[in-house]
């Protein structure tokens, strides 16, 4: 079965453009691109297993730790990068975001929203959120910064990054009213301002 997000992505993928999928584990969504959208391009990856996984999927992929900065692609080498929930994982936030843009025409990120009411219960009730969009434990997590649709916003704002469209997803479904309480998945389009 499809992952509503990849589906949601590829929506705003354009017929044939050329992805850079940043984080991209074992490469299903570039696999999927290719089928729905005659997408190409290439997957950055650090963890050896999903590297693997990629090339099985038969995605280009490059080992690469994507903290360092995108320095090996030129300006507007790609019409869309995405960072498919993986932002909440990076350190360097704004340097990330900034690439991005430098190096694709638009972007693409996804990202579990710590706003949700039941992460908000969650918390209210002593303890760290766990659910399918953040199924670690607070111990073993690789995220590090996670944020609510106002703060992803809110960035935007300060880098200068303009949103052309947004989705906010629970359970597959979108949600229109309420969507930092009532949306467990973002999703935004981007581009440089």
């Amino acid at each position: 079965m499809t992952r509503a997000d990849y589906t949601a992505i590829a929506r705003w993928v354009p017929q044939q453009a050329r992805v850079l999928d940043l984080g991209c584990g074992d490469g299903e969504l570039l696999k999927f691109l290719r089928n729905e959208r005659n997408a190409s391009g290439y997957g950055i990856e650090i963890a050896p297993d999903n590297i693997l996984a990629s090339v099985r999927n038969g995605v280009n992929v490059i080992q690469k730790d994507l903290e360092t900065g995108l320095s090996g692609f030129g300006a507007n080498s790609f019409d869309c990068v995405i960072l498919s929930q993986t932002l909440q994982a990076m350190h360097h936030t704004e340097l990330m975001m900034k690439e991005m843009l430098r190096v694709g025409r638009e972007a693409i990120v996804t990202f579990p929203n710590f706003g949700y009411w039941r992460h908000r219960l969650q918390i209210l009730l002593g303890h760290m959120p766990v659910s399918s969009d953040l199924p670690y434990q607070w111990f073993n997590t690789p995220n590090i910064h996670l944020c609510t649709l106002t703060d992803f916003e809110g960035l935007c704002k300060t880098l200068h990054v303009h949103i052309l469209e947004r989705l906010v997803l629970e359970d597959g479904r979108a949600i229109d009213a309420l969507p930092n309480l009532r949306g467990s998945l973002a999703i935004y389009r981007i581009k440089a301002a």
